[in-house]
């Protein structure tokens, strides 16, 4: 799909977020030469196409109390890490759920999934629930509270330059 200069240019501006004021398409289309129905058409086929895959919002939790926060790493035996991915993915609590490449002898974890709390042993009880539900009891894992927050924000996706011709 070849974007024209306003398509490139609503992708970009997309990159810093939806503005927050009351009419954010129309806002977005302002700063690149479209009009909140354009914008907003230009946003729902480049969806379609699968140029952008999601479309929503970042969180801030620690601003909204949540402070427990932990990646979950598991050992899931290979043959059921699809099977345990899409279980943990259907529980609300949890907010990212991916398999990752073993890197063995130190590092045996295959799943990893992110829970956000706003207090620890909440946390602890929901990881509980996840391993009780799924018939993981045995299985090693290790619970990796957040101690310091660096960044956050969600991607920022740059376009290609343009080949010269």
């Amino acid at each position: 799909m070849e974007l024209t200069a306003k398509e490139k240019a609503l992708v970009t501006a997309l990159g810093g977020g939806l503005p927050l004021v009351s009419d954010p398409y129309a806002e977005l289309g302002r700063r690149v030469g479209l009009s909140e129905g354009e914008t907003i058409a230009v946003i729902a086929r480049l969806r379609e196409a699968g140029l952008i895959k999601r479309f929503g919002v970042v969180v801030r939790h620690h601003e909204l109390g949540y402070r427990s926060n932990a990646m979950v790493v598991w050992d899931i035996p290979d043959a059921r890490v699809e099977e345990i991915g899409r279980r943990f993915s259907a529980f609300d609590f949890v907010t990212l759920c991916y398999q990752r490449p073993r890197r063995p002898p130190e590092w045996p974890y295959n799943l990893f999934c992110m829970v956000h709390g706003r207090e620890r042993d909440v946390v602890l009880g929901q990881v509980e629930e996840l391993a009780e539900t799924c018939g993981l009891a045995g299985v090693k894992r290790e619970v990796l509270f957040s101690t310091r927050r660096f960044k956050q924000r969600g991607a920022v996706y740059c376009l290609a330059p343009e080949t010269a011709a």
